[in-house]
């Protein structure tokens, strides 16, 4: 990097999804000279990529803007530019709103859109005014992207990879279809591509990314639609990809092919993110879930049959309006029947243009607050029970980054948890058969065990 080119910072807010545009904004801009920097005051550019989902996540982004506004006001004062711009979900469903409450940003682009980011910074550059860029456009943005991943890109040894945005479900609670739109699959091919460049450049576990990935219906070179299970078993054939995830599903598409490639696919990660985020039928119906909790649990049922070591998370919104205290133990029963590894639960709050917004019988915040206090307790004694069952168990972990202490390193089990081993031998990359022997909080602790994984053929690497 030299000391004249120009820096960029992006600041994550919120989902996967956020996490894997963000990188994307990083390559589109270091086609144009920019060098990004974890630092906003070297910063030249400062890119907010924000989310909608949860309760005031616009407000906590006009804040932030409001510190940037004065550290744009010193720049101008010491004769140098800031240049500010809000991207993601807020952006989309704010639009021309951020920049009335906040006249110092100079781009508001959606989550559709941060691929004309050459044309916006070229047009403000020449207008000087602030620029919204909000529509969906009709070409596919992932056709102009360069190639996954850029050829300076640090190295790493898992990533992420979106295979399908958007949504048709119009869950009521929900701004994902007003924000990124209708369903959209990748086409086979371009996944393939980008996930062999990933592996040929040191990625051993590639996590699939979607709003509603197990819709995914891409476009095979034969014309044909494929399904999430058939990508993942092409994925699988691909040497030195050893491991597979993807996020987030609905219950709705869970289907028999996906439930095989649990079984079948050696590659294919014994960890499922499902929500289900109620457990009664009630208030699954007032959310437009199109599900019953009997149905969702069918379908836990069909996958632990099909892979009966699998670990499952989910997500819960408790104080829905009109959510009864029998809806809310229906949610608790639900809980206890499956059993879950982890989850994510969250208090109800209104999204503006959401069906639920406008619903009567909106449930007093004491009471929201006491259901997730209750359900958030139950969810973290089952989490505890399953890292429990871990100790004294073998299983492969492909090591991420260096340990806290000396001699020690970090990596990600089967079932997505943290583990810390004592191993002077391996190093980053290297998959290692480790025995679990302490547990902590939110992880686990380990030594090595007989010969490692990367001993062994590669479809043998999970546990």
């Amino acid at each position: 990097m030299t000391e004249t080119q120009k820096k960029a910072f992006i600041k994550t807010y919120g989902c996967q999804m956020n996490v894997y545009d963000s990188e994307r904004m990083g390559d589109v801009l270091a086609g144009m000279g920019y060098g990004v920097t974890d630092t906003p005051d070297e910063a030249d550019l400062v890119i907010l990529n924000t989310c909608h989902i949860r309760e005031k996540a616009a407000e906590k982004v006009y804040s932030e803007l409001g510190r940037f506004r004065e550290q744009k006001r010193q720049r101008a004062d010491d004769g140098r530019e800031l240049v500010i711009g809000v991207a993601g979900c807020v952006a989309q469903a704010e639009g021309e709103e951020i920049v009335r409450r906040s006249p110092a940003v100079d781009l508001v682009f959606g989550p559709q859109t941060y691929h004309r980011l050459p044309q916006l910074l070229s047009r403000f550059a020449e207008e000087r005014q602030p620029l919204v860029e909000t529509d969906f456009p009709a070409e596919d943005k992932f056709d102009h992207m360069p190639k996954l991943p850029r050829p300076e890109a640090p190295r790493a040894v898992t990533a992420f990879l979106t295979v399908q945005e958007g949504c048709d479900k119009f869950c009521t609670f929900c701004v994902v279809p007003y924000t990124r739109g209708a369903e959209v699959s990748r086409p086979v091919r371009k996944i393939i591509e980008d996930a062999q460049r990933l592996v040929d450049r040191g990625v051993r576990e590639i996590t699939l990314l979607g709003q509603n990935i197990n819709a995914y219906h891409g476009e095979a070179a034969d014309g044909r639609r494929w399904s999430l299970g058939r990508l993942l078993d092409e994925l699988a054939l691909i040497e030195g990809l050893d491991r597979l995830r993807y996020t987030t599903s609905h219950p709705r598409d869970m289907d028999d092919e996906l439930i095989s490639a649990h079984r079948d696919n050696p590659k294919l990660m014994p960890y499922l993110h499902l929500p289900v985020q109620s457990g009664s039928d009630t208030v699954l119906k007032a959310m437009n879930r199109r599900h019953t909790a009997a149905a969702y649990i069918g379908v836990i049922e069909k996958i632990r049959a099909a892979r009966p070591d699998i670990a499952l998370s989910s997500d819960f919104i408790v104080g829905f309006p009109g959510e009864t205290d029998a809806d809310f133990e229906a949610t608790m029963s639900l809980v206890k029947s499956v059993g879950y590894a982890s989850a994510f639960s969250f208090k109800y709050s209104p999204r503006p243009g959401t069906p639920a917004a406008e619903m009567e019988n909106q449930v007093p915040e004491a009471v929201k607050s006491e259901r997730l206090s209750r359900l958030q307790e139950l969810l973290n004694s089952q989490s505890r029970a399953f890292l429990q069952s871990c100790l004294g168990r073998e299983m492969d972990i492909l090591i991420e980054k260096p340990g806290r202490k000396a001699g020690q390193l970090a990596g990600r089990s089967p079932y997505l948890q943290a583990v810390h081993v004592e191993d002077q031998h391996h190093g980053i990359g290297d998959m290692v058969r480790v025995c679990i022997d302490s547990v902590g909080a939110n992880s686990l602790s380990a030594h090595t065990v007989g010969a490692d994984a990367d001993s062994l053929p590669r479809a043998m690497t999970t546990a």
